[in-house]
C-alpha cells in the first residue's frame, strides 16, 4: 500500500530474490485456497483463518519492535472503512479463485492500479498520470486475451465462455475495485500510520467481519478431507509468512513498500496451479497474461 520503487536497478540481489519469494508465496496462497475450497472449506472460513493468523503475527511484530500505538481521530475514522473494503476484497478474490483458473482470477484482480487511478480521480480529484492512460487499453487487451472473452481458444464461443467465466470475472473485478479504493483511502487518510500497525488493525477487522459473516451461514465450514486441511494450513502460512517478510526483511534490504516486481504473482500462480491443480490455459491466454503483468510492472516502476 506504499510507494513503489522507481527503478529495478535500485534493488540488490537479495532484495530482488526476496520480492520474488513473496510473489511466489502469495501465488501459492491462492493455489492452496483452491485446494481448500475443493475439500469443504468455504470462502468466509478461509478469509477468517488467514486474516486472524496474519493479524496475530503482525501484532507480535508490533510488540517485538515496540511500535507505538497512537491513532489520530482521522485514523480512527478511516481504518474501519478500510477494513470493510479489504474484507470485501478478500471475499471477492477468493470467490473468484473458487470459480476460475487461479492465474486468470489473479490477472483480472491485478487491474487494480486502473481502479486506483479512477478512485483517486473521483474521490480526491487527482488527474491520472499520462502513463496510466497509455497503459489502460494495453492492460485491457491483455486481459481480454487472457480471459478468452470471445471463446476462441476454448472453442465455446463468446456466450458459452461468459456463462462459464462471468461470475468469477465479476468477483475478481469487484475485488480489484474495492482494493483500489482501499489503497486510495489508505494513502490519503492513513498513509502516515506505521505499516505494521495499519496492517494488524486492518487484518483484525477483516477477521472479525468474516467471523461474524460465518455465523449467518451456520458457522465456519472446515475441511472434509485431509487435503482440505493441508490447503487451509498452507494458505494461512503462506499469506502470514509473506506479510511477515514484507515488514521485517524488506526494510533491512532497503526496499520501500511493495515493489512492482511482486506483480509477477499470477505467473507463479499459473505454474503452481498447473503443477498442483492440473489447471492449464491456452498459449494465447498466457500471452495475454504476460501483457497484463508487464504493463503492471511498467506502471509500478514509474518514476515519482
Amino acid at each position: 500500500m506504499n510507494s513503489r520503487l522507481s527503478a529495478v536497478g535500485a534493488l540488490s540481489g537479495a532484495a530482488f530474490a526476496t520480492l520474488l519469494l513473496i510473489a511466489l508465496m502469495m501465488g501459492g496462497n491462492h493455489v492452496a485456497a483452491r485446494v481448500a475450497f475443493d475439500h469443504g472449506v468455504d470462502v468466509v472460513t478461509a478469509v477468517t483463518f488467514r486474516s486472524a493468523v496474519t493479524a496475530l503475527v503482525v501484532a507480535l511484530l508490533l510488540v517485538v519492535y515496540r511500535v507505538p500505538i497512537r491513532l489520530s481521530a482521522r485514523h480512527r475514522r478511516a481504518l474501519p472503512g478500510i477494513g470493510v473494503l479489504v474484507a470485501v476484497q478478500s471475499l471477492c478474490l477468493y470467490s473468484s479463485v473458487a470459480r476460475l483458473p487461479v492465474a486468470l482470477a489473479l490477472l483480472a484482480f491485478n487491474t487494480f492500479p486502473l481502479w486506483t487511478a479512477l478512485w483517486a480521480r473521483l474521490v480526491y480529484k487527482h488527474r491520472p498520470e499520462r502513463r496510466f492512460l497509455l497503459a489502460m487499453p494495453v492492460m485491457l487487451l491483455g486481459l481480454a486475451l487472457a480471459l478468452d472473452v470471445l471463446g476462441a481458444a476454448s472453442g465455446l464461443g463468446a456466450a458459452a465462455q461468459w456463462q462459464q467465466i462471468g461470475t468469477g470475472v465479476a468477483f475478481a473485478l469487484a475485488a480489484a475495485a474495492t482494493f483500489g479504493l482501499a489503497l486510495v483511502l489508505t494513502q490519503h487518510e492513513a498513509g502516515d500510520l506505521d505499516g505494521r500497525l495499519r496492517t494488524a488493525t486492518t487484518m483484525a477487522l477483516v477477521a472479525l467481519l468474516a467471523l461474524a459473516g460465518s455465523t449467518l451461514q451456520g458457522g465456519l465450514h472446515l475441511p472434509n478431507a485431509a487435503a482440505g486441511w493441508v490447503g487451509l494450513a498452507a494458505l494461512t502460512f503462506l499469506y502470514g509468512t509473506a506479510f511477515t517478510i514484507m515488514f521485517t526483511v524488506l526494510p533491512k534490504l532497503g526496499v520501500v513498500g511493495n515493489s512492482a516486481i511482486m506483480n509477477v504473482e499470477p505467473i507463479f500462480a499459473l505454474a503452481l496451479a498447473w503443477a498442483v491443480l492440473g489447471q492449464s490455459i491456452a498459449a494465447v491466454q498466457v500471452l495475454g497474461g504476460v501483457i497484463v503483468v508487464a504493463t503492471i510492472v511498467w506502471l509500478g516502476l514509474r518514476r515519482r
